[in-house]
């Protein structure tokens, strides 16, 4: 079911178990991942982990990195028909935006189906970050993006192109 984005009865056929167990099934692995996976993984970073990403990222030359900003549009092919305009965008089809953080080390420390940073972002709220970069102080973290988010001043874009040594350096 997850890994096809099958119903429950799409299975019985295939391995031979009803729908009640699937579904049983499926509710008790997510129950088994949360239980196992949650204190470490599912959460927003606390305080000793802003501070492991901000020593991180200055010392790859990036102080005040918090991670790798990246969204997916994510095909919504059972979006209720009342909802479909709000979710339609740019494509003719309703999607779901997937928005993830990730650190250096593949840490995905944030991923959700709205946009929970990006409104927080908008607020002024962000995890507590002091660094200074060429004399002056900033307060905020950054997130390194591509080239499609707003020029906003927690969200920096990497260069697409880079011409000469220096600026192959910085990305």
């Amino acid at each position: 079911m997850l890994a096809y984005g099958l119903p429950a009865d799409a299975t019985d056929e295939y391995i031979k178990i009803g729908e009640s167990t699937t579904i049983e099934s499926l509710k008790r692995f997510c129950h088994a991942v949360v239980e196992v996976f949650a204190e470490q993984y599912l959460r927003s970073p606390n305080a000793n982990d802003v501070a492991r990403l901000l020593h991180v990222g200055e010392q790859r030359g990036f102080p005040g990195m918090l991670g790798s900003l990246d969204c997916m549009h994510w095909k919504w092919k059972n979006c209720p028909t009342a909802w479909a305009g709000q979710y339609a965008g740019r494509s003719i089809s309703p999607t779901i935006i997937l928005e993830v953080v990730a650190d250096y080390d593949l840490w995905i420390w944030h991923a959700f189906f709205s946009s929970h940073l990006f409104a927080n972002l908008a607020q002024g709220i962000s995890p507590p970050a002091h660094y200074i970069i060429q004399g002056k102080e900033y307060n905020m973290g950054y997130y390194l993006a591509d080239g499609i988010y707003p020029k906003w001043s927690t969200l920096v874009q990497a260069i697409r192109d880079p011409r000469g040594p220096k600026k192959k350096y910085l990305l």
